[in-house]
């Protein structure tokens, strides 16, 4: 064994032993001394004077031990552990500021920790399968730049074969299905995947087999539909039954066989989908019947298309090959030469784009309001930092005459500095630690608010490598910013002076130096760039609210009825419709009852070019309504009538514009009794105008009314069963809605699947979840930015108040006044305030402009706004200020002339 190696194991073994080798080395010292005695006795040294003479010739045991002990210990690290053991007593002893440290840290790296595991959740987490790397989103673009990421079936069929890159290329389309129990049908969360699906995701399955493409053929395998079940499916419908494959399901009134069931960790390519079934794409116009968007070929953009590379292929190869096969692909597979020459007019191109994290619609709508708060966020955490640094440097200089002292023992500055950085490591640490305990849970709570109850419970916050990874970043990051400068600052300057003047000394050299003020400046300005932002995102909430939708939302509720696998259509499911309105007329609290297609703010719109009697073409929302709906949804008619139920086909078709409309097809004149055509490049149907109702928003709040089309719902002409919403409105609660309404659907259809109830007062706040996410979260930020503000000024007030209390007390000896005396220290505190104030609001002015894009009806300088964060800001900075005042002019002054 080397020397070197015998050295370090003798090191690691001292870690774990350390009495027992101190016992070893002092029976060993012992014995030394014990034969140094006997020698000297020989040589014929008196008795008496043995011990004096042993003492002289080998010295003290114990410096010898000390020395001994330094050969076998890892000195820095022993320095580590005295200095962490040190700084927790240090700590102990001002529990104030150590508990006002830990939870600013804790608010400041919390947040940010927060927030980025919703990031990290939504836009970085990788599919749980198998080199998630090589996998990618495939979409189109055109000349109007957007990229599109749902592809017809055709287009998809198209990219399918084509391997120059690609090992597998698989779509997938998210699907509500209604599933025969012995209940009747259920709604259950499913997924149509293509025969490449499984093979890319590389999971083998937990029983069974996973589809493959000869279940995916055209018309299905010979051997029938093969459908893949979840572990939780399995475990709710077959209660684990091991022979479970081979059994039968009715899935929205097809016929499947269970071929296999996937492991709990498997979620599909949606990170935010939750799937159950697992059907082959090519049962969809089985399942679908006349409403199927395979049969619409290139007019039903619907699928989401991705595919893996192979090993070595790069993303920048797999766009340039998709990109180069686009023309040969439209000429290949759409028939139509004129759509497929107006799509190369507009240089239709595929794209390609990393898809390690799977694909969700979600993240195009927040991603850039998870960023805009993360930037928040960060503002928070250098809020902390400077808060901290300041107050740290305000207590090094109490404790300088103290590590003066520590210097003049023989202590080096490099030693001292060490020293301070770990107490304030400590302090990072547990900060993060208490930040880290509570984040999942309001990252969780973070994602209901903003995806507004869909998708939170399939967002996953959890804390995994990433999030921890980001956490110790952030805490070295704070650590650094609050403890290197003051701990720099507190171990220079003429330490002599210093021990011998004590804070007289330290008063003069705080009051030459400008660091600490220019930290509180800079932290009061941050301040202020965060409270005007939580001031105009609050002002645009506030403002988006009051600018209405055009119908009143308050006492709404929407009973969606699944019927699409029914078999009912025409006369007979008008009927249904209506025995099921009347019934819930009977029930108590009900006031008004009427259907229709859509709903305000669910993220469906159905539209369509009209043509107005003089020639106007415009694009119009469409959706099909019963009477009463206006009524119901307090949506006024400015002119002409309500649909009634004999308005029928064999009466002519009839339709209701709203004012947008009806100005963009008959800007004219008065619109009732006159025709308008339902056109796509030819005139389908002709359509009397028989009412004009008040525009009302329908999917997009912060954008005007669009033009609207609402069609009688006794002229519906879908042509099998459709699903309506029942739109109630009530005067009380409505928790029994949903099983009263299954009750009256259930009397005529038994297996007519319990229906959904979603209140449009929810889902205007749904459609709002991004702003008032944004507003609320500011707001709160901007609470805590106030507060830890004040925090850092009163602390560095008191700290600089009682180091002046000598002074204070000779002022006050030879006649200052103690009104003078408060003045003197509150406009110490002011100066700093204002200077810092109106650096902030120059910095918000610019800063502002970030967040234009999310403000509704508000400019980036509203003068309110701005006005009311100042003076927020020094309201508290007052109140942060006034009391170190009162209590410096409380000092008795002979008390603190002596207090030195």
């Amino acid at each position: 064994m080397s020397p070197a190696v015998h050295e370090f194991l003798v090191r690691l073994k001292a870690l774990f032993l350390r009495r027992r080798m101190d016992r070893e080395m002092a029976d060993e010292l012992a014995f030394h001394h014990a034969m140094l005695r006997d020698k000297l006795l020989r040589q014929g040294i008196a008795p008496g004077e043995i011990d004096i003479a042993a003492l002289r010739r080998f010295g003290r045991s114990a410096k010898w031990h000390e020395r001994l002990r330094e050969l076998w210990q890892f000195r820095r690290f022993e320095n580590l552990l005295r200095d962490l053991s040190y700084a927790a007593r240090v700590l102990r002893k001002s529990p104030g500021f150590t508990l006002v440290a830990i939870l600013t840290l804790a608010l400041g790296v919390g947040a940010n920790t927060t927030v980025f595991s919703v990031i990290n959740g939504l836009l970085l987490r990788p599919l749980p399968v198998p080199e998630s790397q090589q996998l990618v989103v495939l979409g189109t673009a055109d000349t109007s730049q957007d990229v599109n990421y749902s592809l017809s079936e055709p287009l998809f069929r198209g990219l399918e074969h084509r391997r120059a890159v690609f090992s597998d290329v698989f779509s997938f389309y998210e699907s509500s299905m209604q599933v025969k129990g012995n209940n009747g049908n259920q709604g259950v969360a499913g997924q149509m995947v293509s025969g490449d699906f499984f093979p890319a995701l590389r999971t083998p399955p937990l029983l069974g087999r996973t589809l493959s493409p000869a279940d995916d053929a055209k018309g299905g395998n010979p051997a029938g539909f093969g459908v893949v079940i979840s572990d939780g499916f399995w475990r709710r419908w077959f209660h684990r039954a091991p022979n479970v494959v081979g059994q039968k399901l009715e899935i929205d009134n097809t016929p499947f066989t269970v071929v296999g069931v996937m492991p709990k960790r498997f979620i599909g390519a949606d990170a935010l989908d939750r799937p159950d079934l697992f059907v082959p794409l090519s049962a969809e116009p089985a399942m679908q019947g006349t409403r199927s968007l395979t049969a619409a070929g290139q007019h039903a953009w619907w699928l989401t298309v991705m595919a893996r590379m192979k090993p070595g292929a790069t993303l920048a190869q797999a766009g340039a090959d998709v990109a180069a096969s686009s023309s040969a692909v439209l000429h290949e597979m759409i028939p139509d030469a004129d759509w497929v020459a107006e799509r190369e007019r507009r240089h239709f191109r595929f794209t390609a784009e990393p898809g390690s994290t799977g694909f969700t619609y979600v993240r195009q709508y927040f991603s850039k309001p998870l960023l805009a708060v993360f930037a928040m966020c960060g503002g928070i955490l250098l809020l902390a930092c400077l808060n901290l640094a300041s107050l740290l440097m305000a207590r090094g200089a109490a404790r300088q005459k103290e590590l003066a002292t520590r210097l003049a023992m023989g202590a080096t500055r490099r030693r001292l500095i060490q020293q301070l950085m770990v107490e304030t490591i400590l302090i990072a640490l547990t900060g993060t630690a208490a930040g880290l305990a509570f984040a999942p849970l309001v990252g969780q709570s973070l994602s209901l608010a903003l995806l507004g109850g869909q998708f939170e419970t399939h967002l996953d916050t959890s804390l995994d490598l990433h999030v921890f990874a980001f956490a110790a970043l952030a805490a070295s990051v704070a650590a650094l910013l609050i403890g290197f400068v003051p701990a720099v600052r507190a171990t220079s300057g003429d330490l002599n002076e210093q021990m011998k003047h004590g804070q007289h000394t330290t008063l003069a050299y705080e009051r030459r130096a400008l660091l600490p003020r220019v930290i509180m400046g800079a932290e009061v300005a941050l301040a202020v760039i965060l409270v005007v932002g939580a001031g105009l995102l609050a002002t645009s909430l506030l403002r988006l609210y009051r600018s209405g939708t055009g119908f009143d939302p308050r006492g709404v509720d929407n009973i969606g009825f699944s019927m699409d696998q029914q078999p009912l259509n025409g006369d007979a499911l008008i009927d249904f419709y209506r025995q099921v309105g009347e019934g819930l007329r009977q029930q108590p609290g009900i006031k008004n009852v009427s259907f229709a297609t859509l709903l305000p703010f669910g993220h469906t719109t159905w539209d369509g070019y009209f043509a107005g009697p003089t020639g106007n073409i415009a694009l119009l929302n469409r959706m099909s309504v019963a009477p009463e709906y206006f009524q119901t949804m307090r949506i006024p008619l400015r002119q002409g009538r309500d649909f009634a139920w004999n308005d029928i086909p064999s009466s002519g078709w009839k339709v209701i514009l709203n004012e947008a409309a009806a100005k963009a097809l008959i800007p004219d004149g008065d619109a009732i009794g006159r025709f308008v055509a339902d056109t796509d490049g030819k005139i389908k149907k002709r359509y009397e105008v028989i009412g004009i109702a008040r525009d009302a928003k329908f999917d997009d709040i912060r954008g005007p009314a669009p033009p609207m089309a609402y069609y009688p719902m006794s002229q519906d002409d879908w042509g099998q069963s459709r699903s309506y919403y029942a739109v109630v409105r009530t005067d009380g609660p409505s928790t029994t809605l949903a099983v009263a309404a299954h009750a009256l659907a259930a009397q005529i259809l038994p297996d007519v699947p319990m229906p959904t109830v979603m209140s449009s007062e929810e889902m205007i706040r749904d459609a709002m979840s991004s702003e008032r996410m944004m507003a609320l979260l500011s707001v709160f930020f901007a609470l805590c930015a106030l507060v830890v503000t004040a925090i850092g000024l009163y602390g560095t007030l008191a700290y600089s108040t009682a180091r002046r209390t000598s002074e204070i007390g000779i002022r006050m000896a030879l006649g200052a006044r103690r009104t003078q005396v408060a003045r003197m220290v509150f406009l110490q505190n002011t100066v700093v305030a204002a200077a810092g104030a109106g650096a902030g609001a120059v910095a918000a002015l610019l800063a502002s402009r970030a967040l234009a894009s999310f403000l509704y009806g508000t400019s980036t300088r509203d003068p309110w706004v701005f006005a009311g964060s100042i003076l927020a800001l020094t309201l508290f900075a007052s109140a942060a200020s006034l009391l170190p005042a009162i209590r410096a002019a409380a000092i008795e002054p002979m008390k603190a002339i002596r207090c030195e």
